[in-house]
């Protein structure tokens, strides 16, 4: 029952991650498509926001799929748990708790799931299993870690040296 209850987490919540990354890439479902969440990464100060729009789209498509799946699932859930980091940093941690007003109880609860995921393993019900792919433990969990948080780090850094530009500008009148 445990390989079950693990498929249906990795499918729920690797394909509604990868629907995201989706709107993201493409603008589908009602997405922005990669030059509208380019502008609002700029609009957040995350530099160069191109870069950034692709990166975390792709982060979002491709590791929500292979998390469905259950391929390279450490992989595919460190690079969804940059994403959910980024997003909570930028977005919703200043808009409190409760999704309803923008808040990080959605990302929260994908970042939460994929790290549970991550540590627990993709399952008896997964490519990992069935094509007999095991990255090494614990050195891929501390590699990978090490990884999203210099990522997570990097995108947050064009925010930081915005807010010093503009703190540093001179007010005109």
């Amino acid at each position: 029952m445990l390989g079950i209850g693990v498929l249906i987490l990795r499918a729920v919540v690797g394909l509604t991650v990868a629907a995201h990354g989706a709107q993201k890439l493409f603008g589908w479902f009602g997405g922005p498509g990669l030059k509208g969440f380019a502008g609002t990464l700029g609009q957040l100060n995350i530099r160069p926001a191109p870069l950034w729009a692709v990166v975390a789209g792709l982060a979002e498509f491709l590791g929500g799929l292979a998390l469905a799946l259950g391929l390279v699932t450490p992989l595919a859930a460190y690079a969804i748990a940059g994403s959910m980091l980024v997003a909570i940093a930028t977005v919703h941690l200043s808009r409190g708790f409760w999704n309803h007003n923008g808040g990080f109880e959605f990302p929260l609860t994908i970042l939460a799931s994929v790290v549970a995921i991550a540590l627990a393993g993709p399952g008896a019900y997964s490519l990992d299993r069935w094509l007999a792919i095991s990255l090494p433990e614990p050195l891929t969990l501390i590699v990978g870690a090490a990884v999203v948080v210099a990522g997570v780090l990097a995108a947050l850094a064009g925010r930081a040296s915005a807010r010093t530009m503009s703190a540093a500008r001179p007010q005109t009148t």
